[in-house]
């Protein structure tokens, strides 16, 4: 009887179809995703053969018993350092195996290894020692690395992607590296610094910067022609034949173009646009599946940017996202009168008119708002401000922060009191 019993379930159960059934059978645009993401390195870099050939002259000596020179790489976010590096020190590891020439790489992002102890104890592990990622001296934790490389008589090349991440927390820890190679005898070390930032060098000390800039790599950002052709060399891998309409690749290449040459923005919304299409059951990716991916992409960002905002500023930007639900414009002296009642009902203290003023400007500034100042005659100048994100996105990122919960419990008495007028409107 119980048999029976489980075995009309287990039917049911088979008969119903799974949720993921539906897109499991539905035709895919994608052959293989990855090849869009920014951690693939492909085959072949288009347009950074010079910059391949140079930082391989550089490193040559490691192959042939010499001191390489330390390297200090930098350019804006995509221009190509990062996957010109691992590309060029995956060929030095496969044929430094081949001539067994004892070279080790290690690669660190800085923004994930930001302390002069974690990178130093990460170089110790590679190395093969059992030491804890906290708890012992630095300068113990550098000697255990220092002896460890010496004893193995290796080339060591340390590349620190993000390095301006790790300067002002681990400015001693750097210089010891960049000096490591008066202390070894038996053994060489190599250091590849990588940067977005043009302006770091000017925050790094005098001492560092003669030893970690022994030679420099400029990474150019890419025009619309030469992303253009990275995209197509993707899209070979990333899709099947034909998935793509005309005209998407050039838009994509044009739109990152006008963001600084950023390799990384193109990849970006070919793939987003690529998954709003399968998401839509459509067999291609079409021209208005990048328009979208644009506004998804931008809304993506803001809301990463809100999620970061001071605790005013949000209250500030909440109190916006009430008043655009009922107008699409308004003041800032609404706003000012929104903000302070809802400071009040969380018991924080408001901050000043002038305060504020600055706020909304370095919202305008993000572009999360915009805002245009207009006369009001006698009654002096203000602000009239649009938001420019998805209200309703903009309203759940700040919601996720636990000391605006409570705003949640004012929204419904917020939106009469706006209906009513009852905010008393201020210009400043």
């Amino acid at each position: 009887m119980e048999k029976a019993i489980y075995g009309e379930i287990d039917g049911r159960q088979g008969d119903q179809m799974n949720l993921f059934d539906n897109l499991l059978n539905s035709t895919t645009i994608f052959k293989n995703r990855d090849v869009l993401r920014h951690s693939y390195t492909p085959e072949s870099l288009p347009h950074r053969e010079e910059q391949i050939q140079q930082l391989v002259e550089l490193l040559s000596p490691l192959l042939k018993g010499g001191t390489p020179s330390n390297i200090f790489i930098y350019g804006k976010t995509g221009t190509g350092k990062t996957a010109t590096v691992k590309f060029v020190i995956k060929n030095l590891e496969d044929i430094s195996s081949k001539m067994r020439a004892n070279v080790m790489v290690l690669y660190l992002n800085c923004e994930i290894i930001d302390t002069a102890y974690r990178v130093l104890a990460s170089l110790a592990r590679r190395l093969g020692k059992n030491v804890p990622m906290t708890g012992w001296p630095t300068d113990q934790v550098y000697e255990e690395v220092k002896n460890a490389i010496e004893s193995k008589g290796i080339k060591m090349v340390i590349v620190l992607d993000e390095i301006d991440k790790l300067v002002k927390r681990a400015e001693e820890a750097l210089y010891s590296l960049t000096r490591i190679n008066s202390e070894l005898e038996n053994a060489r070390v190599s250091l590849i610094g990588i940067s977005n930032n043009l302006k770091f060098k000017s925050f790094l000390d005098a001492r560092i910067l003669s030893s970690l800039s022994e030679e420099e790599l400029v990474f150019p950002p890419y025009n619309a022609e030469q992303l253009e052709d990275i995209l197509k060399q993707r899209t070979k891998l990333a899709f099947a034949e034909g998935a793509l309409e005309d005209g998407v690749i050039p838009l994509c290449s044009a739109i990152a173009a006008q963001e600084h040459g950023d390799a990384r923005k193109a990849l970006d919304l070919l793939r987003v646009s690529a998954e709003i299409a399968e998401r839509e059951r459509d067999s291609k990716v079409r021209i208005k599946h990048v328009r979208k991916a644009i506004r998804k992409i931008e809304t993506d960002y803001m809301i990463e940017t809100v999620r970061t905002l001071p605790l005013h500023t949000k209250i500030l930007l909440y109190s916006m996202t009430l008043l655009a639900e009922e107008s699409d414009k308004f003041t800032t002296g609404e706003v000012y009168c929104v903000y302070k009642k809802l400071c009040g009902k969380i018991c924080i203290e408001a901050l000043t008119q002038r305060r504020i003023s600055d706020l909304l400007s370095e919202l305008d500034s993000l572009g999360v708002i915009n805002s245009i100042i207009i006369s009001k005659g006698r009654y002096g100048r203000t602000r009239e401000i649009k938001i420019e994100a998805d209200v309703e996105a903009l309203k759940k990122a700040l919601e996720e922060d636990y000391r605006l919960q409570d705003l949640k419990k004012f929204e419904e008495e917020a939106r009469k009191m706006l209906k009513l007028g009852i905010f008393e409107e201020q210009t400043f």
